[in-house]
C-alpha cells in the first residue's frame, strides 16, 4: 500500500523546518561570534580582521533569508489584522484568505524573478566581498532560496485557503 501524499508533506515539511532551524542557529552563532571577534581583534588588540566582517555579513544575509522563511513556514509574518477581525461569516473569512494567499504568492513570484535577475547578473559580472573576495552570488543565492520558498508556502497557503472556501459552502459564521 502506497505511503498518503500529505504524510510525505507532512515529513517533508518537518524535516524543513529542522533543517531551516539550524541554519538560523547556525547563522546567529556565527554573526554573534564573528561580530564579537571584530570587536575584540579591532578595539582590544588593534588589528584589523576584516575577514571577520565579510564572514558576519554573509552569516547576516542567510539568518535574515532563513528567518523570512521560518516566519512564512509558521505563518507569523507581517499581516494587518483589522478586516479579518470584522468579518463574522466563516465563508468570507476563507475567502479573504485565500484572496491575501493568491496576492501574497504574486507578489512572491515577482520576487522570484528579480532575485533571479540579480543572482543572474551577478553571476554575469562576478564581484567578490572586500577582505576574502568572496563571490556576492553565495549571499545573493541566499535571498533567492528565500523567495522559491516563500513562494511555495504561498502556494500551500493559496491551496488551503481554497479549500477552506470550498469547505466553507454558504455557511454563516
Amino acid at each position: 500500500m502506497s505511503e498518503r501524499p500529505t504524510s510525505r508533506l507532512a515529513r517533508l515539511d518537518k524535516w524543513l523546518a529542522m533543517a531551516l532551524d539550524a541554519v538560523a542557529i547556525a547563522a546567529s552563532l556565527l554573526v554573534t561570534g564573528l561580530l564579537f571577534v571584530l570587536v575584540l581583534t579591532r578595539y582590544v588588540f588593534g588589528w584589523n580582521f576584516s575577514e571577520a566582517h565579510d564572514l558576519s555579513l554573509l552569516a547576516a544575509m542567510f539568518l535574515y533569508m532563513t528567518g523570512a522563511l521560518i516566519a512564512s513556514r509558521r505563518l507569523e509574518h507581517l499581516t494587518v489584522d483589522f478586516l479579518p477581525s470584522q468579518i463574522s461569516r466563516a465563508r468570507a473569512k476563507a475567502i479573504h484568505r485565500a484572496v491575501v494567499a493568491a496576492i501574497t504568492a504574486v507578489i512572491c513570484a515577482f520576487f522570484i524573478y528579480w532575485a533571479y535577475r540579480m543572482f543572474a547578473w551577478g553571476l554575469m559580472r562576478p564581484q567578490t566581498t572586500p577582505a576574502l573576495r568572496l563571490p556576492l552570488w553565495i549571499p545573493q543565492a541566499s535571498i533567492m532560496l528565500a523567495a522559491v520558498g516563500c513562494f511555495a508556502y504561498a502556494l500551500r497557503d493559496l491551496i488551503a485557503g481554497l479549500e477552506d472556501v470550498r469547505r466553507s459552502g454558504g455557511q454563516d459564521g
